[in-house]
């Protein structure tokens, strides 16, 4: 069995498909999914396909591109969400000073809010990372000051200092299909030292399909091709692999129920 830690099932790439895309994942061996809230103007849309599909649970948050048109003043706006039984993380938040579609200080703000709400709940924080590892390393250390909180980086493609950081916090690293392009090496490299037992694998769909279906719209059932790859940068089975990465979601996301 496989998790995709991150999908945005949501989306409308998706739309009247979702039912096949949800089929086509079971039958790759993708036996629990996670949709990953964006904006809470929409979370209701991305809550009702938790409830929908029994392997499918979901988060609550403010992608940091949408930090400015949807401030988090207080954690007590991500909280009361969290309480539903289907949501089983807080985010994707972060800092993206890539695009910088939001303030970096508007960025900063919810970041720090959403850190506050999983330190609360215990629900572990999706943490989006680009362009912005000084200044996410020296928050979530001045955070975890206050408090630990559990958590991961998500879509992992940064810097050896990011997993360093994350690691002694207690975070866990996800890779998604980027670590199957042929122009990751650095990427290949840092994932091989990277401990078996903080590694998840996403697709963070419909997004950065792998190879061999780069180019085509992301999916689910395509995180095999993910896991695959990650087994051989870790020189396990893909068995050994999909294992390990199964108990490490489980054991993050103690929320969600495992499939019987």
């Amino acid at each position: 069995m496989l998790v995709d830690s991150h999908c945005h099932l949501d989306f409308p790439d998706f739309g009247p498909e979702l039912d096949d895309v949800v089929v086509r994942a079971r039958a790759a061996g993708v036996g629990t999914m996670l949709t990953i809230g964006t904006k809470l103007k929409s979370f209701d849309r991305v809550r009702a396909i938790a409830e929908r599909f029994e392997d499918v649970w979901c988060s609550v948050g403010v992608h940091p591109h949408e930090a400015a048109e949807e401030p988090v003043e207080e954690a007590s706006a991500l909280i009361s969400h969290a309480a539903h039984p289907r949501v089983v993380g807080i985010g994707e938040a972060g800092l993206d000073y890539y695009y910088e579609h939001s303030p970096k200080t508007d960025q900063v703000r919810n970041f720090r809010a959403h850190i506050a709400a999983a330190r609360e709940t215990g629900l572990p924080l999706i943490v989006h990372a680009r362009d912005a590892d000084d200044d996410l390393c020296a928050i979530m250390t001045e955070e975890s000051g206050r408090g630990a909180f559990p958590g991961l980086i998500h879509c992992f493609s940064s810097t050896a200092k990011l997993v360093r950081t994350a690691l002694e916090l207690g975070m866990m690293i996800s890779i998604s299909g980027i670590v199957t392009f042929k122009k990751a090496e650095e990427l290949r490299s840092i994932v091989a030292d990277i401990p078996l037992d903080r590694l998840l694998v996403e697709t963070d769909a419909p997004y950065l399909a792998p190879v061999p279906k780069r180019g085509q719209r992301n999916e689910p059932a395509f995180v095999s091709h993910t896991a695959l790859a990650v087994a051989r940068i870790k020189e396990v089975t893909a068995e050994e692999l999909a294992d390990a990465t199964t108990d490490n979601f489980f054991r993050l996301f103690a929320k969600a129920r495992r499939p019987a």
